[in-house]
């Protein structure tokens, strides 16, 4: 009697142990399950936000896109270069940097000034390009009046009719022997940059 009752024990402890296993077993398993579905999730939501880094996805790949492309600091040096073909003569002008352009990539920027060419493109310094039928109107003619630098702008290329537009304080006896004999001759630049230069040259 006393075996039967210790036989029916064991196989209900056993039966026990079993079932409990099973329990466990697939608890461990949703966990599992529920655990890969929150990484997915997870996955997903991070594609969502990320637009800008990652366009689609195929075959389980994911195709990353331009999102390094350099792009145009708030620094940046904008410059436009316009060449006239009537004189042959090329300006090249420093300007503010527009605040539309700060962060556009070279593609965005093409759009935007579809009637320039980009000659540079960098996140500290743009250079547009553009070709004009004219004369750039900025001739000058740097010489000496009454001892003392003077600008002129030249009206036409004979250089006969001139518009005075400044006499400078910058006296010529102090200049250098090589560039008092330029100035009495008469020294023609082109652009108000390169006008500007030359009489910092001189100071």
């Amino acid at each position: 009697m006393n075996r039967i009752i210790v036989t029916l024990i064991s196989i209900i402890v056993i039966v026990g142990a079993i079932f409990t296993a099973v329990i466990i077993s697939d608890d461990n398993k949703q966990n599992e399950d529920k655990l890969i579905e929150t990484q997915e999730i997870a996955e997903e939501t991070i594609l969502d936000e990320c637009t800008d880094e990652y366009e689609q996805i195929e075959n389980g790949n994911i195709i990353e896109t331009n999102s390094n492309a350099e792009k145009i600091s708030p620094n940046c040096e904008f410059i436009q270069k316009i060449y006239y073909s009537k004189c042959g003569h090329t300006i090249s002008n420093y300007l503010n940097l527009p605040k539309e352009i700060v962060n556009l990539t070279q593609d965005e920027l093409t759009e935007k000034y579809s009637d320039w060419k980009i000659e540079k493109f960098e996140s500290n310094q743009v250079v547009l390009y553009k070709e004009i039928d004219a004369e750039c109107g900025e001739h000058y003619l740097v010489k000496n009046k009454e001892g003392k630098v003077a600008i002129y702008k030249i009206l036409d290329d004979n250089l006969e009719n001139l518009e005075e537009l400044e006499i400078t304080d910058i006296y010529t006896e102090y200049l250098t022997d090589t560039d008092k004999i330029n100035i009495d001759k008469g020294i023609r630049v082109n652009g108000k940059q390169e006008l500007n230069q030359l009489i910092e040259d001189f100071e």
